[in-house]
């Protein structure tokens, strides 16, 4: 339950700005200068920052090293890992709930959670860096569900800024391309675990690539496990808990730490 309110906390605190959804507008206050270390669509109504993954494009773009960005990004990594995508990144709390829909779960093969690499490499630097367009932005279903569809429900801005603006003539091929992939992780969302999250998203993998060396990690003492599963029924990402702890899989979301033989517990330190 903790977990679950730091997750609704982050999702409400990071698209709180009311007169972007009363004008259909983007807030453009100093808070949009930094970057909240989950994704955030930048386009969101409400969006108070900006998302890491759609800063990393526009630099990519214009062909510049992003280092205050990199440089916030290790921090988070090196500290905690992809705790971030497990307790405050408010896709994967959308994930998590539409799960609950169905007890099912379909497993998903492991070549496929090397797909978000590629998403990081190819859509969010090298196609940005050779075409000066945020590829990722463009597709990405996050962006989908908090960006254009409450614009293009909208219609049109009542800002005076963009007064006049009318979303709905803009609408072509590439909303309908972007609605198609929300609607098919959506759907995969019901019964695979955190599709997105495994599947496609950059973020999880820059942040993957701390998991291991981060202050935050998992331990395991197998004199106390008695191999009840319940740690692997428990974990939002499906994982082998025990041969895959602190994997870049795992999104420390310390679920498998409700064992009630304490056979998983959380660390913080080097010499823990």
């Amino acid at each position: 339950m903790k977990r679950r309110l730091w997750q609704t906390a982050s999702t409400i605190l990071n698209n709180a700005f009311l007169p972007g959804y009363i004008n259909i507008t983007i807030y453009q206050g100093f808070l949009k200068g930094y970057c909240t270390p989950t994704l955030n669509c930048y386009a969101c109504p409400g969006a108070f920052t900006s998302c890491p993954i759609g800063t990393l494009q526009h630099f990519a773009g214009r062909h510049q090293f992003p280092f205050f960005l990199l440089g916030f990004l290790g921090l988070v990594g090196a500290g905690v890992g992809r705790m971030a995508c497990g307790w405050l990144c408010p896709f994967g709390f959308l994930q998590d709930m539409i799960k609950k829909i169905s007890r099912r779960v379909v497993g998903l093969p492991h070549w496929m959670t090397y797909l978000k690499y590629v998403s990081l490499v190819g859509l969010v630097i090298l196609l940005p860096w050779f075409l000066m367009d945020p590829w990722f932005s463009k597709l990405c279903p996050a962006g989908g569900v908090e960006g254009a569809i409450p614009w293009a429900a909208a219609g049109s801005s009542r800002s005076p800024d963009l007064a006049g603006l009318d979303v709905r003539s803009m609408i072509g091929w590439l909303f309908w391309t972007k609605m198609t992939i929300l609607a098919a992780f959506l759907g995969a969302m019901v019964v695979i675990k955190r599709p997105f999250c495994r599947t496609f998203c950059p973020l999880g993998a820059i942040f993957s690539l701390f998991n291991r060396i981060s202050l935050v990690r998992m331990h395991y003492d197998k004199t106390k496990c008695d191999n009840c599963g319940l740690c692997n029924r428990l974990c939002p990402v499906d994982l082998d808990v025990v041969r895959q702890l602190d994997s870049p899989e795992c999104i420390k979301c310390l679920e498998c730490t409700k064992c009630p033989r304490h056979a998983i517990t959380v660390t913080v330190g080097y010499g823990s």
